[in-house]
Parts: C-alpha cells; structure tokens; sequence
C-alpha cells in the first residue's frame, strides 16, 4: 500500500476519542511515520474533506451537522472506521431516545431547576434529528472500534494493521478476560452499590454482590476500572453474544451469574438493575441490536421506577 491518508470527524461525542490519540505517547510518532493525517478537529484547521484512505469517524448521528459530516466522510475516505463507543452505538447520547427533541428542550432550557428558564436556541443551531443513531444507520461501515475511548493498543494495532494492508487483530473476549479478580461462591444476600463499602480488590464484583457489567461487555480497554476497584459501567458496549443472540440481555446475564455466585435472588438482580437501566445501557441502548430486542423495555422500567420513587419505595 503506498501513503496513507487519514481524516478524522467529530459527530456527537465527548472528544476523547481524539484525545485518545495523543495517549498513543511515543507510537504516534510511528503512526505519523507511517500515515498522513490530513483532517483532523484536533489538530488541523481544514475545514474540508479531501480524498483519504481511511477516515475515523467518532460520535452518534444526533443533529443534522452530524448526517452532513458523516456522508461526506463516506464520500471522501476508502475506507470508514466507526471509532469509539458512540460512533459504533449510539453512546450515552443515545438516551434522547427515550424523550422527544421537545421534551428534551423544555428539560434543559424551561423547565430545569437548576437554570434560568429561556427559550430553547432556534438560530445558528442544527437541529436535532428525531432519534438518536449509530454511524452505521447513515452510511456503510467497513471496521468498528468501539471503547470509551477504545484502548490506544487497539487504535495502534488498527491503523498499522490497515497501513500493513490486512484485517486488525481482535478478540471477543469479554472485559472479564483480562481482569486478575477471583469468582468465588459467596454467602453475600444483598445487591450492594458502588457506595457500600470497600471491595476486596482479590475477589470478582458479582460474587460481593456490586453489579459489574465486565462479563456482557467486550473488551476493548484492558479492563482498567476492575482492576483499580471500579466495576464495569459497559462502556465498550455488549459482547458479540449479547449483541446477536434474540434471547440474550444485559440484565439477565449479569443476574444470571451474580445469583449463582451470591445467595442473591435472581428476580431481585433483574429488578435492580431495571431501576437503573439508563446507566446500564446507556452505551448500547440507540443500537437496534439491544434497543429493538423485544425483552428490551425501557420506557416501562423507567415508569415504574418513577412510580415507585412518587409513592415513596424508592431504593
């Protein structure tokens, strides 16, 4: 393969993909070796897009900027890689889902505690698009690197895998793979938060009773949040499992697991972790794979959580 080109683009997202980049630390310099970089948010001040070879597309399709810059990535690049969580599913953007762009509007701008009441922007603004959507809902992708920022090893082996001219090296391995803790049959009956306590740092976080996502997400971040004591929030998004089998959920994997390692109640499991459903599949949920599966009911455990916190049984 002769020069590589490369673009980047900046949908709807947080930019730590970008930054991500720079986490690369002394390989960028072999990346830069090796490939031009010619758009870049970051970094350059073209406000184009010329022909490239490959184009980084991060973010979800939120306005209409968003459907505007992705279809001229994919006009622009040979090659279109969804990076990074939100750009593969939707990412925590993909809540908005859950709400009409009206209801959103009047939550932030008029009828927000926290703020005084104004109308909501309606110049030099784009507006919102009616749903929230992966890249791939716009324009065809050819590589997804998910992560939240995905791992810069795999950013690394991606980009030197398509300057080699072959297919990135990668796993489906879940989070739990390259987690060092311990599952070990528990006498622990109550669902613990991320409050409670200090964790052994030795034992796996279901078998104490803390809901941790690592075994339903897939690994592309070296598991760094088990192994500094944090439970996985699912960031990188769901496994291929979970992803492509009807009868697989997030919910009832973890439940199915944690009650087997606990003295815990499966339902109990279950019902918790609908209470808090818009964290636990806030990665995922504007994804058709996880949001249009038919055990996937959000509105109705978000209702009932809501009812129940009106009638004083919040938890």
């Amino acid at each position: 393969m002769g020069e590589v080109t490369v673009n980047t683009e900046w949908l709807s997202d947080c930019s730590g993909c970008h930054v991500a980049i720079v986490d690369l630390h002394e390989k960028i310099l072999n990346v830069l070796e090796a490939v031009r970089i010619q758009r870049c948010p970051v970094l350059t001040d073209i406000k184009g897009y010329p022909p490239a070879t490959v184009g980084l597309v991060s973010g979800a399709i939120r306005n209409e900027h968003d459907r505007h810059a992705a279809l001229k990535m994919r006009e622009s690049c040979d090659i279109v890689i969804a990076w990074g969580s939100c750009a593969v599913f939707g990412g925590p953007a993909g809540a908005g889902n859950i709400h009409t762009p009206q209801e959103i509007a009047a939550a932030v701008y008029l009828e927000n505690k926290t703020t005084i009441p104004a109308p909501p922007p309606n110049r030099e603004v784009s507006p919102l698009e009616s749903v929230v959507s992966p890249l791939d809902t716009v324009i065809p992708v050819d590589f997804y690197l998910p992560g939240c920022p995905p791992h810069p090893a795999f950013i690394f082996e991606a980009l030197t895998a398509l300057v080699a001219g072959r297919e990135p090296e990668v796993s489906r391995r879940s989070v739990c793979a390259k987690c060092k803790r311990s599952m070990e049959k528990t006498e622990v009956s109550e669902i613990r938060s991320s409050f409670d306590g200090i964790p052994d740092p030795e034992r796996c976080f279901l078998s104490q009773g803390y809901t941790c996502m690592g075994s339903v997400t897939i690994d592309r971040c070296l598991a760094p949040c088990p192994t500094n004591g944090v439970p996985c929030t699912g960031c990188a998004g769901a496994t291929m499992q979970i992803l492509t089998e009807p009868n697989r959920d997030i919910r009832t994997e973890i439940a199915d697991r944690m009650s087997r390692l606990t003295k815990i109640d499966r339902d109990e499991i279950v019902s918790s972790i609908e209470r808090s459903s818009k964290s636990h599949y806030s990665y995922t949920m504007a994804a058709s794979m996880i949001g249009c599966k038919p055990t996937f009911q959000i509105k109705r455990w978000i209702e009932d959580e809501q009812a129940d916190y009106e009638a004083g049984g919040c938890r």
